[in-house]
């Protein structure tokens, strides 16, 4: 059986027991993130799916923040597009990639456990960690024609096309509203980059 979110290799000197604890505590609080939203993920709620006393979540993650870390640390890899060498195109299917993403593995509900727990340290740096990888990408492929500000504003625009209205309005873009916006930003770019010349 391949390895599922949360499922790690034990570290150096961690018992076997101790790595399937935290395997099957980050899958069930991963569940509960993806099913029912940040508010639902409680040790009580934790413990019962994963099937440990309440007791031993809270010596291991005293905090509900440390359980939501601790999902959101479980996520796994995020999907994204195998690039082709059409920048365009590759933008478009790294944003639809996105857009499945939020489908399959429920990103709108991390995305909006993030948002709401933004303040808290341990979030800012699995925030961070998520936000690299998700968009890694897609600012490798905008730094080609863009940097500074303009990438980040670019990079901004285009991962929102998918996340704002799926946290905002429970729904996603089609196809030709992920194209249009970014043929506004390449055309943005293609104006900018002959306006220096």
């Amino acid at each position: 059986m391949a390895p599922g979110p949360g499922d790690k290799t034990p570290g150096p000197g961690e018992d076997a027991r101790v790595a399937r604890t935290r395997a099957d505590v980050s899958r069930a609080a991963l569940g509960v993130l993806t099913d029912e939203g940040s508010d639902a993920v409680t040790h009580a709620r934790v413990a019962e799916l994963a099937g440990y006393s309440k007791t031993t979540l809270y010596t291991h993650w005293p905090s509900r923040v440390d359980l939501i870390v601790l999902a959101v640390d479980a996520l796994g890899e995020l999907p994204h597009h195998e690039r082709t060498g059409n920048l365009r195109d590759d933008i478009i299917g790294e944003l639809e990639a996105f857009r499945g993403g939020i489908t399959e593995m429920r990103l709108d509900l991390i995305l909006t456990g993030m948002a709401q727990w933004a303040s808290v340290e341990e979030m800012r740096v699995i925030r961070d960690k998520i936000n690299n990888s998700g968009q890694g990408q897609m600012r490798a492929m905008l730094g080609e024609i863009l940097d500074g500000a303009e990438l980040e504003a670019a990079l901004s625009m285009l991962t929102g096309v998918v996340a704002c209205p799926s946290i905002m309005f429970g729904t996603l873009p089609d196809d030709d509203v992920i194209a249009a916006a970014v043929d506004i930003v390449l055309r943005s770019a293609q104006r900018r980059k002959a306006f220096k010349r």
